[in-house]
């Protein structure tokens, strides 16, 4: 199992493009938590130095022409978790030029086949497949790489070709933006 620190590494070793999917409602990650919690509150966005540096990172990457993009398979309606990662995180990380794509399977149906776990595929030769616990905390990553990759390739493709671009699936979900619903909250 690879620690995150090996995982890491890999994003220093790509040469053309990088693909994540997500497949999870909720993430557990410490460095967040803060950050979640302001946005419950309806607090206003403060990008944290640290997620500053790697969208900073990323969009480095962009600009050599390499290409970062994802997906999330979610379901609607999407808990506020979510909401946060969509308003926080996706709107935000595609300012910085990653390309995110939504598969929302209330609309549209899985490709049959497409596992429910996440991997980040890098230049469609190496796979790191993410391993949670059920609360969603990291708990390493299983690399594969050579004909294994295969797979998780044609699973990228799949959900591809039924994605939307997250800004087109984010301005037909008003209900989700923060000041749609953060008044009506329990």
């Amino acid at each position: 199992m690879l620690t995150e620190a090996e995982l890491e590494a890999l994003f220093d070793d790509f040469k053309n493009e990088t693909f994540r999917m997500e497949t999870l409602d909720r993430y557990t990650v410490s460095s967040e938590n803060e950050r979640l919690e302001r946005y419950l509150n309806g607090d206003p966005l403060e990008i944290e130095p640290a997620t500053r540096e790697w969208l900073e990172f990323m969009a480095q990457e962009i600009s050599s022409g390499k290409r970062w993009y994802k997906v999330h398979i979610l379901r609607s309606p999407i808990s506020e978790y979510l909401r946060f990662e969509c308003e926080w995180g996706y709107a935000v990380s595609s300012q910085y030029g990653q390309e995110v794509f939504i598969l929302d399977e209330a609309e549209h149906a899985r490709p049959e086949g497409v596992p429910n776990e996440d991997f980040w595929l890098f230049d469609d030769d190496k796979v790191a497949v993410l391993r949670y616990d059920d609360e969603g905390r990291f708990l390493g990553a299983e690399l594969v790489d050579g004909a294994g990759a295969a797979a998780y390739r044609g699973y990228r493709d799949a959900v591809l070709e039924k994605a939307e671009p997250f800004t087109a699936w984010w301005d037909r979900h008003p209900e989700y933006r923060r000041e749609n619903w953060l008044g009506s909250r329990p």
